[in-house]
């Protein structure tokens, strides 16, 4: 058992070093938009900072969104138009989205 919770203990510091990086590396960007990020688990939850982040990216406006999204179906209309987006518009293909268990 001492192993698994090795191994767990490993992950979780190795999932944490993935999320400040991505962290910092989205916060370098979203500068250009007056953006930034605190925590990915809720900051990127109604859909506007990762709209955000996508137009400094690719340079590109996006589709029509709600722009003051207070209900969950708004939130995840913004969030579907993002990965349209990216499908659609930048031909990125999006695999192993799924909802926490």
């Amino acid at each position: 058992m001492l192993a698994e919770e090795r191994d767990l203990a490993e992950d979780a510091q190795w999932k944490r070093i993935q999320q400040n990086t991505f962290t910092r590396w989205a916060n370098e960007h979203l500068k250009n938009a007056s953006k930034h990020i605190y925590s990915l688990e809720t900051d990127l939850e109604d859909g506007l900072v990762l709209i955000s982040l996508i137009e400094v990216l690719s340079g590109k406006r996006m589709p029509k969104h709600s722009k003051r999204p207070t209900f969950r179906s708004q939130k995840l209309e913004n969030v579907s138009v993002a990965l349209k987006f990216l499908e659609r518009d930048e031909n990125i293909k999006i695999v192993n989205i799924d909802k926490k268990p």
